[in-house]
């Protein structure tokens, strides 16, 4: 494959493609068995990223700065207080009308657990190097783990749920709700005690990108129009 192609291949998508995995209908409690396991995976991986980048030390993603002082405060687990973190978002979904699906009770317990498992297996020396290059492999898994998930179609994530509902609520563009929920949570995160550092600002400037780029990927693999 030349330049070119490799540019084509890479180019982040604009929207959530339809893969030969995805769910016919969203909101499905009893998904096809492929689906499940597109699901799972996503998630796992996405479990696995975030904990690479709790593992670095050097900074983690806003909802888990918020996890990580949930869990200097009450002594939990970064996973059990991640996990704490999306049932308390899913109880705010019911004032705002959200109906969540397997998807999004899937996404609640199993990142939680993937960080809960993960974590002591990829913890480094603080002088390793390596936990630089964890940061870069933490993205690369998330935006692989959310291309997987979301692919699925299986309901939305607890905090997507969140941001979609605020957003039909208050009318104001996407990106300054999620922006503001970003901001908000973080803050939060911070002053209770969670980590943020140049891992938050590898996590802000990559996810996106990596997200998108593993849409493409998607697009032009797993596609229903290839199969």
């Amino acid at each position: 494959m030349g330049l070119a192609g490799w540019r084509r291949l890479l180019r982040p998508a604009h929207s959530v493609p339809t893969t030969i995995w995805s769910a016919d209908v969203p909101l499905t409690f009893k998904p096809r068995w492929y689906t499940a396991a597109a699901l799972f995976a996503g998630l796992w991986l996405f479990g696995t990223g975030e904990a690479m980048f709790i593992a670095a030390g050097l900074g983690v993603s806003p909802w888990t700065v918020l996890a990580q002082g949930i869990s200097v405060q009450s002594g939990w687990s970064v996973g059990f207080s991640t996990f704490v973190v999306s049932v308390s978002v899913l109880v705010l979904w019911i004032p705002l009308r959200e109906v969540p699906g397997f998807g999004t009770l899937s996404n609640a317990v199993l990142i939680a657990v993937a960080i809960d498992v993960m974590t002591p297996l990829l913890t480094l020396p603080d002088g390793s190097v390596i936990r630089y290059l964890q940061l870069v492999m933490g993205v690369i898994l998330i935006g692989v783990g959310s291309g997987l998930y979301l692919t699925a179609n299986l309901g939305p994530g607890p905090r997507d749920g969140l941001m979609t509902g605020l957003q039909r609520i208050t009318q104001k563009p996407i990106g300054w709700v999620r922006a503001g929920l970003e901001v908000t949570v973080l803050c939060c995160g911070w002053l209770l005690g969670g980590t943020v550092g140049v891992g938050t600002v590898v996590f802000a400037i990559g996810v996106g990108y990596a997200v998108a780029v593993s849409l493409s990927l998607v697009r032009r693999f797993g596609s229903a129009q290839s199969s």
